[in-house]
């Protein structure tokens, strides 16, 4: 082989391994990058989803917040309401001891409707005595203690020392009761959204007798307590 040809040989050997020694170094230079590139991914998407978690507890908290006030509020609109018609029935016992006979009768639907009013301002529903008086009177109407035994007890008082005590004394009883049982009915009724205006009065009767049951328990409870 000629010296010329060898010189060129040795130069484009040389040429070769310069090449191949470039490009191992450039993909070692690149290597990192990409790898830097890649663990870069996760350190700016992790805080963004950290803020959104974030966002969705608070979300949640205050949802709990807001049903815990409602259920906080309710609550305490059921207690008063319980207490409001407990407090009319007391007020019912003391009327019953009225002696003069259907003078009673007249004071125990006044506090009646007194006790609807106080229920329905707590309720917020627009008061309608007429109305109140009407349903007060299909309700208990259907029950025999009420629309019988209560005046028949009135009357009684007209019989000197026997017919007027024991008359007084069913007259207690029984119009304390029928004050109970119309109070928590129109308290369920206006606590579930309920007006005057839709108030069902058939659902109501059949409901009433368990009521003015529950009634004269807590009239004898009282008695008991007084005694």
């Amino acid at each position: 082989m000629a010296t010329n040809d060898k010189e060129a040989l040795i130069k484009e050997t040389a040429k070769g391994a310069a090449k191949e020694t470039a490009d191992k170094a450039t993909s070692a230079t690149e290597a990192p990058v990409i790898e830097a590139s890649v663990t870069e991914i996760p350190t700016t998407e992790i805080p963004a989803q950290e803020a959104v978690q974030e966002k969705v507890e608070e979300k949640v908290e205050e949802k709990v917040e807001e049903s815990c006030e409602a259920l906080n509020k309710r609550i305490k609109r059921i207690e008063k309401a319980h207490a409001c018609f407990k407090n009319y029935t007391i007020g019912a016992i003391a009327v019953g001891f009225i002696p003069v006979p259907l003078a009673d009768m007249a004071a125990l639907s006044a506090i009646q409707l007194k006790m609807i009013h106080g229920l329905s301002k707590l309720y917020d529903v627009p008061f309608s005595q007429n109305i109140a008086k009407s349903i007060v009177a299909s309700i208990a109407g259907g029950s025999i203690a009420v629309n019988l035994a209560l005046p028949v007890a009135s009357w009684l008082k007209a019989v000197p020392v026997i017919g007027q005590s024991s008359g007084m004394i069913s007259t207690a009883t029984m119009g304390a009761a029928s004050t109970y049982a119309v109070g928590k009915l129109f308290a369920q009724h206006f606590e579930s959204g309920g007006t005057f205006l839709n108030f069902d009065e058939e659902k109501a009767r059949a409901h009433f007798k368990k009521l003015y049951e529950e009634g004269r328990s807590f009239v004898s409870a009282q008695k008991t307590a007084t005694a």
